[in-house]
């Protein structure tokens, strides 16, 4: 039986036995997976070394083998903190504006890749699959061939893939998209980012793009396909009612009063459209006077790539927005806002879910967005709470019941806030009804399974579209500039 060979840029070790529900939902499927198939989970270990040695770090805990490799402080500047999150992740998320073209992170990047290839390359036996995960690792697929390795691999993609114009303006766009058709199967989390993808290969490279939307490259067809990912459903929805979750959700209520909770949970990110949430909640208390004393917005907010510029100016921003809205609203038994820099276990975080009136879900840009579908998860049936999504959220293609608005319309949202505290309870238990049905189908292990299957050469290419994706038509390319990489 197949191996199945897991690489991302960090590694989740798995908890013992009965602390499974400490881990995100992706670290369960993954771990299930490799319990399933057996193999090993390759990745950084998120710890430095004065010089790198290929060391690797081999665990094996709760029936899944780990092995790990620290990185010099330069690797880290330049391969995580500069290219992958200063150059991909603000391009992939359209912010090309906050997009750093630097020839040194370009340098790391590929030098980390390297490593990373190098090091688990002794791993990979012979009838192994192997799946690689997310931005940090896109040419990972072509150095592991120009090693010898002609193993079945994958790549999924967990952010958004940018429109042909946008893409064109990273120095070397090609020959990353090109080291990335190595892979035999590469995955996107809707529709819309595999459209993309679909539409750089064909107007910018040249390639045959088939009905099934697989890809002719080099004498090979690569298999390019949705694969929407999910929660770990079974697993949430015990958590949402476990004494910790029950718990959690009576300290809430308590806490606040009789008001009704609005919640948001996101890491502490550009892409998350934090500003503009708070400033939609501040238009909707100034335009309803008469309920602004009964709403509460908790926003949660864990830091994240604290050692980037831009990230530190987001906290900064929030801080003041904060503390200008709970000025101007607040009384001496009330504030409006409630903003906490800190994260919380999973059966907290589902308490806090279930106790809030409306979840709101609304990131400038998403590849998916996890929190959306757990708080559909944690409601009660019998008096659900309302999802307000922004619709540049990759779960807006799935959550269709859910209140659709535009983040960057201030003026949506915050009618979107009122017409949610407003709905009568007949409309949100059927919009509830449906969503809750599809976060239930459409979890983490179809996600898992599908992918798999997929890569085991099981599962025709279009299979998870009804129909082949359209090439839109789209403006002439920006020129490539070669000056910097």
């Amino acid at each position: 039986m197949a191996r199945l060979i897991v690489i991302s840029n960090r590694v989740s070790v798995p908890k013992a036995a009965g602390a499974a529900g400490a881990q995100g939902g992706l670290a369960v499927a993954l771990n299930s997976a490799l319990r399933e198939h057996g193999g090993i989970w390759f990745g950084w270990s998120g710890q430095e070394t004065e010089e790198f040695t290929g060391h690797l770090d081999m665990q094996r805990n709760n029936g899944v083998t780990t092995a790990t490799i620290d990185l010099e402080p330069q690797d880290i500047e330049e391969y995580y903190n500069g290219y992958a999150n200063r150059t991909l992740w603000p391009l992939f998320h359209y912010r090309i504006d906050l997009t750093e073209y630097d020839r040194n992170f370009g340098e790391g990047y590929e030098r980390v890749n390297e490593r990373f290839a190098d090091s688990v390359l002794p791993l990979i036996e012979n009838e192994d699959l192997v799946w690689v995960h997310d931005y940090h690792l896109l040419p990972l697929g072509s150095l592991l061939r120009q090693k010898g390795v002609k193993n079945r691999m994958g790549l999924f993609l967990h952010t958004p893939w940018p429109p042909t114009r946008l893409l064109v303006s990273l120095p070397f766009h090609e020959r990353l998209v090109a080291s990335m058709l190595e892979f035999d199967v590469i995955g996107f989390q809707t529709p819309e980012w595999l459209e993309s993808f679909l539409h750089y290969v064909q107007k910018e490279m040249g390639l045959t793009v088939n009905p099934d939307n697989s890809i002719d490259y080099e004498g090979r067809k690569v298999i390019a396909r949705a694969f929407p990912i999910g929660i770990d459903f079974e697993e949430f929805v015990t958590a949402a009612a476990s004494d910790e979750a029950r718990q959690a959700h009576d300290r809430l209520k308590e806490s606040v009063r009789g008001r009704k909770i609005l919640i948001g949970v996101d890491r502490l990110d550009y892409s998350k459209g934090l500003g503009e949430r708070f400033e939609a909640f501040a238009r909707f208390l100034a335009d309803n006077p008469d309920q602004a004393a009964r709403a509460v917005l908790l926003q949660i907010a864990p830091p994240s790539r604290e050692d980037v510029t831009s990230y530190q100016m987001i906290r900064e921003d929030l801080e003041r927005k904060t503390g200008h809205i709970n000025g101007a609203h607040a009384d001496v038994a009330f504030v409006p806002i409630r903003y906490v820099n800190q994260g919380f276990p999973r059966d907290e975080l589902a308490g806090f879910y279930r106790a809030a009136a409306i979840g709101l879900v609304t990131p400038l840009r998403d590849g998916m967005n996890l929190v959306a579908k757990e708080y559909i998860a944690a409601q009660d049936p019998e008096d659900p709470g309302v999802l307000i999504l922004s619709q540049f959220a990759g779960a807006a293609h799935q959550l269709k019941d859910a209140l659709l608005v535009n983040p960057h319309s201030i003026e949506h949202v915050s009618e979107t806030i009122k017409q949610a505290l407003e709905m009568p309870l007949a409309e949100r238990k059927e919009r509830h009804a449906r969503l809750f049905a599809s976060v239930r189908e459409q979890d983490v292990r179809r996600w898992r399974e599908e992918f798999v299957e997929a890569l085991f050469g099981r599962v025709d290419s279009g299979e998870s579209s009804a129909l082949p994706l359209p090439i839109p038509a789209q403006t002439a390319s920006i020129p490539q500039d070669e000056a910097a990489t």
